[in-house]
């Protein structure tokens, strides 16, 4: 099954034979443990639950993942993940269910910026910084008009940044590590170090 749970290490680079240089990003994923599969006829549409990490659960999840002999620090649902074989509760899944050339989609939670201005946040211009300007070159300006006396919802104003679910697809697996458990892919990953990333392969 390509889907898998784990964390982002950082980025590195990987040299090939013919000194081609590659820029990739490590994330060390899995072992993950099947904690619940949804079907269409109990719950209405084909998923996986994956759990990954260990941690002291509550009464509920631990109910929850008990079939599964597991008690997981994070829980994620995947749907439409393809599999070669049937897939129970309690099976495990590692790095070997990848291969090197797959591709694949990466979800993190993108880093957190803070409070930011329009400049910074979508990009905008700054006005003149002469004649007149005042030196406010970096507000917003004019965020209405006489009607409908209301501001759009919508507005691009300025407001918190970043700290978003982020979706980058169409990554390429360049590296495989089984021993440590660790996966190079091809350019950024959403997160920073050490944040929660999900990999489900897309093809």
């Amino acid at each position: 099954m390509k889907a898998i749970i784990g964390v982002k290490v950082g980025m590195t680079q990987i040299s090939a034979e013919d000194g081609k240089v590659t820029p990739v990003t490590l994330l060390q994923v899995g072992p993950c443990t099947v904690t619940q599969v949804k079907t269409v006829d109990s719950d209405g549409y084909d998923a996986i639950q994956l759990g990954y990490g260990e941690a002291k659960n509550g009464k509920s999840l631990s109910g929850h993942t008990k079939k599964a002999k597991v008690s997981p620090k994070i829980i994620k649902e995947f749907r439409g993940v393809k599999t070669d074989q049937e897939v129970a509760v309690g099976d495990s899944f590692d790095v070997s269910s990848f291969e090197v050339g797959d591709k694949v989609a990466v979800t993190g939670i993108s880093k957190g910026k803070g409070f930011a201005g329009t400049v910074k946040r979508w990009n905008f211009n700054t006005s003149a910084k002469s004649h007149g300007g005042k030196g406010v070159v970096r507000r917003g300006g004019s965020i209405g008009s006489m009607y409908p006396q209301k501001v759009f919802k919508g507005k691009k104003m300025p407001g918190r940044m970043g700290h978003d679910q982020v979706t980058t697809k169409n990554l390429t697996i360049e590296l495989i590590d089984k021993e440590n458990n660790l996966l190079g892919i091809r350019g950024a990953v959403p997160g920073p170090r050490k944040g929660n990333v999900f990999v489900k392969g897309t093809a």
